[in-house]
């Protein structure tokens, strides 16, 4: 399914996608109205739906352009030429800090709320967000497995695998709500504890 229709781009654009994630975060996707978020863009209806016809177009877009910021900024602070527990270290820190964001969180709950009255919205969150980040970890593990430094039949799997190892411990606690703020300290324990595991499994 082709979840990433072409939207028009012009001067207001920005403003749009700015006032559509603050009313997202703060009312859901079913709660956010398009008369709230044409005000907090600071715009008309018409000027919104010149860019965006339909609501769930703009949620998808919001979504989409998130998720590449983090993963822009994984590639930015990971050396890909550098030895498997340094680059997994590095993803897996940017990547648990994305997690517990309120960003993350909130996108997810909505998808999980609308998953069947609108799947395409979970779908474009996953295929922007966790499947982009596991196809870019498994392109890494290829070239550590080409340079013997990772013994694996299955990268794309092991990814995956790795991703599921960082939402350990804190991930549970931050959907639920039991806990709602995380130390570095914390992090860095479930980052460690996944980098570990995953290369005693598949280090060479």
């Amino acid at each position: 399914m082709n979840t990433a229709p072409t939207i028009r781009k012009g001067r207001k654009y920005e403003e749009v996608l700015g006032g559509a994630r603050a009313v997202f975060m703060r009312d859901g996707f079913e709660g956010a109205s398009v008369d709230d978020i044409a005000r907090a863009a600071g715009v008309s209806k018409a000027t919104l739906y010149s860019y965006f016809p339909d609501k769930r177009i703009l949620f998808i877009e919001v979504s989409r352009l998130e998720c590449e910021r983090m993963a822009q900024d994984t590639g930015n602070v990971a050396d890909f030429s550098a030895p498997p527990r340094e680059v997994m270290t590095t993803t897996a820190n940017t990547l648990l800090r994305f997690l517990l964001s309120e960003f993350s969180l909130q996108m997810f709950r909505i998808c999980s709320a609308e998953a069947k009255r609108f799947p395409e919205l979970g779908q474009a969150f996953y295929q922007s967000g966790p499947e982009m980040g596991c196809k870019r970890m498994a392109a890494y593990l290829r070239f550590a497995i080409e340079r013997g430094e990772i013994i694996c039949d299955d990268p794309q799997l092991m990814a995956e695998q790795f991703t599921e190892l960082c939402k350990a411990k804190l991930w549970p606690r931050a959907i639920f709500g039991v806990q709602t703020s995380f130390t570095d300290a914390e992090i860095s324990e479930v980052v460690t504890a996944a980098v570990d595991t995953i290369l005693a499994r598949y280090g060479a």
